[in-house]
């Protein structure tokens, strides 16, 4: 689960109103598969491409060979899976084997949107949360006022997708 004191306070998002809609978003889906599993698919960056519609390759830089809190990576994006195609830089924010993977989009101290990836055993499974949450900018507060009604729902799609491609994995389906 995404935990505010784990990041700078600039990242902390004011509580939503009328006029600023939350900047931030998750999707919950249960695997029949060990915590480690999981880890071992929403750990490896490498791997995202089978996973997300829209980051379809990513590699890590620097020599770095997997996770660890401050290694960089980089993802090559389809936005909307249609375009524009962009590469951005990532830092690895939080890594607890087995529990949570999270990731800055941007820089390591200002990252302008943060993906999560947490993990609980339940019952003979995992709880998996992938989660996003936006800066509180105000350039992103404007972007997410006036069009994160659209962007809300393809993150939510985007983010039940992907959850949905690495249980098929991770639980041996076709």
């Amino acid at each position: 689960m995404w935990r505010p004191a784990r990041l700078t306070p600039r990242l902390l998002v004011r509580p939503a109103t009328p006029y600023s809609p939350p900047m931030h978003g998750s999707v919950t889906l249960h695997m029949d598969a060990t915590p480690a599993a999981v880890w071992d698919l929403v750990s490896d960056v490498t791997k995202i491409g089978r996973y997300s519609p829209e980051t379809f390759e990513a590699e890590w830089l620097d020599g770095v060979t997997g996770p660890a809190v401050g290694a960089r990576f980089r993802g090559h994006v389809k936005r909307n899976g249609k375009g524009p195609t962009y590469w951005t830089t990532c830092w690895v924010l939080a890594c607890e084997p087995e529990r949570e993977f999270t990731f800055g989009v941007g820089s390591a101290d200002k990252p302008l949107n943060v993906w999560s990836y947490a993990l609980a055993p339940a019952g003979d499974g995992t709880e998996v949360t992938e989660s996003f949450r936006l800066a509180d900018t105000t350039l992103l507060r404007l972007y997410w006022t006036l069009l994160g009604w659209t962007r809300g729902k393809t993150n939510q799609k985007g983010m039940q997708a992907t959850l949905e491609r690495i249980k098929a994995e991770v639980e041996h389906r076709p």
